[in-house]
């Protein structure tokens, strides 16, 4: 991830986790959804079957501010993101996610919340996974 051509977080293999915060989220959904993420078993293990965690496989995540992800496109040409939190709450909210899962052990590179990052991603493998607090 690079903010003016500079590298400002990057990981080897693991999760590029993007994360939006909501006007209902809490630091107690942010705790869960960070255990959620490094206990998903996504990887593989040596049968080929996606069998293994973030944390068995000793990957990273790369967490990414994302308020975006509150786009609302029903109405006109123009998104609204108003069920975005506002960023103070999503400051907060976002650097308790990175933190929770780091104190689970797993290794965390972060984004600077609010800057215009570029972030590059190879996905190598069949996940794309929405997380919701609501689900």
């Amino acid at each position: 991830m690079r903010i003016d051509g500079t590298v400002v977080g990057e990981i080897g293999p693991g999760l590029l986790a993007l994360v939006g915060i909501g006007h209902d989220d809490t630091q107690d959904i942010a705790a869960a959804l960070a255990r959620r993420t490094v206990e998903l078993r996504i990887f593989e293990d040596d049968e080929g079957r996606t069998n293994r965690s973030l944390a068995d496989v000793g990957g990273s995540l790369l967490a990414v501010s994302q308020f975006t992800l509150y786009a609302d496109t029903r109405k006109g040409r123009r998104p609204s993101f108003l069920d975005a939190a506002p960023p103070e709450l999503g400051q907060q909210l976002y650097t308790a996610y990175a933190d929770a899962v780091a104190a689970l052990g797993i290794p965390v590179a972060r984004g600077v919340f609010g800057a215009e990052m570029a972030v590059e991603l190879v996905n190598d493998g069949p996940f794309t996974i929405w997380l919701d607090s609501a689900a």
